[in-house]
């Protein structure tokens, strides 16, 4: 995790949004409180839960582009959640577990993509050599001769190679082709499909099936790149890697949290929100989630609300829910000045983002 002062963060957030200064001031203590956490003593550092943060303010203020830039800039897993779309445990739809699963998920793609990286000049340098095994077959003549004018060829076709003059030859390479269909099964974790490839359930019970293709050498490879890299890099290790990552660092941002509240005195359908509510509240406190990548734990994983709440109050969410997001933060209206600035400030502003558009077709555009 990167070392930001909370006023660093805000200066950085300042760079993407406008305004809603109070919301940046206490996403940026949350994170900060993270680095805080991992400098105690071993014997304390579980104790301490991170303070969970909840939103209020109308759409389109700000509230999911904050906790979307905060994960980039702490370099964390990042999973976005709407509230409504989850149903109470015995119903058809996703249970609220499926949002630790989809946070673990991305965290072993992150960390998968990060020892890829570490593993390219190797993995770009075994496809090189396989690259020129398929240009370049063997021969049977295995005499002194023949070797030497083999690896002056070999040598020859190095220096094409990566001259790139050889980007339009074809040649002949085998490829895995998936035979065993993805199977949905219900899963005791939660009653949400689970896609579960049969490969993955047996092993190597079943044989791998291959066919050769004729590609170009640059489309070749690409796949060699690809096929090395996952031969060098140790899932494993990834997974463990990522597990630790989620648990430590990853961010749940639940939006729409409003809809699932329920307006004192109402009867009929808004009753069975509590049970959403209900089933939110262990994940939100600290459990254990079951994955088929491992078990996962969520005391230290942040959790930001976000609702605009509108004809709810957060008052109107159960009292223990309320009380696992200590933190609330209004955010402000924006007004005529709010967007001229949004258009014009930002890093990202859309009017800059036009102008390098329209350039693409040799056209200035001025504003």
């Amino acid at each position: 995790m990167n070392n930001f002062t909370p006023r660093e963060i805000v200066s950085e957030l300042d760079r993407y949004i406008i305004g809603q200064n109070d919301a940046k001031r206490a996403v940026a203590v949350a994170l900060r409180n993270r680095w805080r956490r991992q400098q105690v003593p071993a014997e304390l550092r579980d104790e301490i839960a991170p303070k969970n943060i909840i939103m209020i303010g109308p759409t389109g203020v700000g509230k999911t582009e904050i906790a979307r830039r905060l994960a980039k800039l702490a370099q964390a897993p990042f999973v976005k959640v709407e509230a409504s779309k989850f149903t109470e445990v015995g119903y058809v739809g996703r249970d609220v577990e499926s949002m630790v699963r989809d946070l673990l998920e991305l965290a072993i793609n992150m960390v998968k993509e990060e020892e890829t990286q570490k593993m390219q000049l190797k993995a770009e340098a075994n496809a090189e050599e396989k690259l020129l095994d398929l240009l370049l077959p063997g021969e049977t003549d295995q005499s002194p001769d023949k070797q030497d004018q083999r690896q002056h060829t070999r040598d020859r076709l190095r220096k094409l190679l990566r001259l790139g003059e050889l980007e339009e030859r074809f040649v002949e390479l085998e490829v895995e082709v998936s035979s065993m269909p993805t199977m949905g099964v219900f899963t005791p974790q939660g009653n949400e499909e689970m896609g579960m490839n049969i490969k993955e359930m047996f092993g190597n019970l079943f044989p791998k099936n291959s066919k050769r293709k004729r590609v170009k050498v640059s489309e070749a490879r690409v796949h060699l790149i690809e096929s090395e890299a996952e031969k060098l890099i140790d899932m494993e290790n990834v997974t463990t890697l990522a597990r630790e990552r989620a648990e430590q660092n990853g961010i749940i941002f639940i939006d729409e949290i409003d809809k699932i509240a329920s307006r004192e005195g109402t009867h009929g359908p808004e009753v069975s929100r509590e049970g959403v509510q209900r089933d939110i509240l262990p994940i939100v406190e600290g459990s254990t989630v079951s994955t088929k990548h491992g078990s996962i734990k969520t005391d230290h994983i942040l959790f930001i609300a976000a609702g605009a709440f509108h004809t709810a109050k957060p008052s109107d969410l159960i009292p223990e829910l309320q009380g696992r997001f200590p933190i609330r933060v209004e955010l402000d209206s924006l007004g005529e000045n709010d967007f001229y600035r949004i258009l014009t400030e930002p890093k990202n502003a859309l009017i800059r983002q036009y102008k390098e558009l329209m350039k693409t077709e040799a056209i200035d555009l001025d504003f």
